[in-house]
């Protein structure tokens, strides 16, 4: 990722976000959430690269620092909570899209991040359904938001979206994690049996009243 666009463009892809140039000024083009217009991607030309302002967790901000020399602390923000993310090529995609992504999560109200809490709850060797999901993160109705917030997990190390499965057990299509197989494969891997394309959720399932 180098360009402005690439970066404006998956910062949209979150739900309920819009574009905004706020200083009349269009190097400086922001990605803020409806409502509460709250501003999560800062991005402006700077010495010759584009640049992206991101928020950052305590814990999270001084590991982003170390781990790339173009990711340094916030120009013209907060930089106890701000990362500045230069895009000179040697920040690999997906670390840039795991940090707009957290980003996101710091400062909408979106269900994101309790979706995430509750998928890394799930066991090893063990599944839950997308209702489950939705269940232990606060809402038995937002199956559907479950399935987009794991398309856009920040971090597949962390966050085993793979354990999650339909009502019947059955897997997520190829796509989901990037090639046919592969969260069948992360299953097995897990413990998990896999028959044609589905887990038993008796033998596999989790009981929600265990993991609460």
């Amino acid at each position: 990722m180098k360009t402005r666009e690439e970066a404006l463009e998956y910062g949209l892809s979150f739900p309920n976000t819009y574009q905004e140039a706020p200083f009349h000024d269009l190097n400086w083009q922001l990605v803020r959430i409806k409502g509460s217009r709250k501003a999560f991607l800062w991005t402006y030309e700077r010495n010759g690269y584009i640049n992206l302002n991101v928020k950052v967790s305590p814990e999270w901000r001084d590991f982003w620092r170390t781990a790339f020399a173009s990711v340094i602390p916030a120009y013209h923000q907060n930089k106890e909570h701000w990362n500045t993310i230069i895009l000179d090529g040697s920040v690999p995609d997906k670390e840039i899209k795991r940090m707009i992504a957290e980003s996101y999560d710091l400062v909408t109200d979106s269900p994101s991040k309790r979706i995430y809490e509750a998928v890394r709850k799930i066991p090893k060797g063990h599944v839950a359904t997308y209702g489950q999901i939705a269940e232990l993160a606060g809402d038995k109705n937002m199956a559907r938001a479950v399935g987009n917030a794991l398309h856009h997990n920040p971090a597949p190390d962390t966050i085993p979206c793979f354990r999650i499965v339909n009502a019947k057990g059955e897997l997520a299509g190829q796509f989901a994690f990037g090639g046919a197989c592969v969260q069948a494969r992360l299953l097995e891997e897990d413990g998990v049996e896999v028959v044609d394309g589905r887990v038993d959720l008796k033998k596999y399932g989790i009981d929600i009243k265990d993991i609460r």
